[in-house]
């Protein structure tokens, strides 16, 4: 759910499903705390629902009532101005209240490039199914065999474990569901 932004970096407009966990939590809590991440494993657990452990590393937000990922590049304390829910994918107009540089942004590698295409997909099982991924991940798994780091590794055996179950993650998933990476 990636942002718009404007050029100042004072607002943003986030653009959550309805259904969505982000939405039904900024309807009951209109604060929250936006991150720029590159640690794709942390993108992945994300996607899939399975963050941890070990948890990320957290700290208390400066000014709003939330949490700071102590591994993040950046993050941006922010309250809600508007809610627009018109349309199923809403769209929340946001102000930061606080903007922090955390560590330096590395980037994203071929691996990294990868792994965040597969956990998008991963999010889509509901619409496509679990076949089409599973073929497009054979073809993302060229690249991670090729490019990947420990990290990125481990992201993509989360994902395509998740995917080879249908959209559920056992809690430990067996090593013949999960590609030699």
């Amino acid at each position: 759910m990636g942002p718009v932004v404007n050029p100042d970096l004072t607002e943003f407009l986030l653009r959550p499903f309805q259904t969505s966990t982000t939405f039904r939590n900024l309807k009951h809590h209109p604060q929250g705390v936006l991150h720029v991440v590159d640690d794709v494993l942390l993108l992945a657990q994300g996607a899939v629902g399975r963050l941890g452990p070990p948890f990320p590393t957290v700290r208390p937000a400066a000014v709003i009532d939330g949490v700071v990922l102590q591994d993040a590049c950046r993050c941006y304390e922010f309250e809600v101005e508007q809610f627009d829910e018109r349309q199923p994918r809403a769209e929340i107009r946001v102000r930061v209240l606080h903007a922090e540089s955390l560590r330096d942004f590395w980037g994203f590698n071929r691996a990294k490039h990868a792994v965040i295409e597969a956990a998008i997909l991963a999010t889509r099982l509901h619409l496509t199914g679990v076949e089409p991924v599973l073929s497009e991940y054979e073809r993302l798994r060229v690249t991670v065999e090729k490019t990947a780091g420990p990290r990125e590794q481990e992201a993509f055996d989360l994902l395509w474990a998740y995917v080879s179950a249908g959209g559920h993650l056992p809690e430990e998933h067996a090593d013949d569901t999960t590609p030699e990476v």
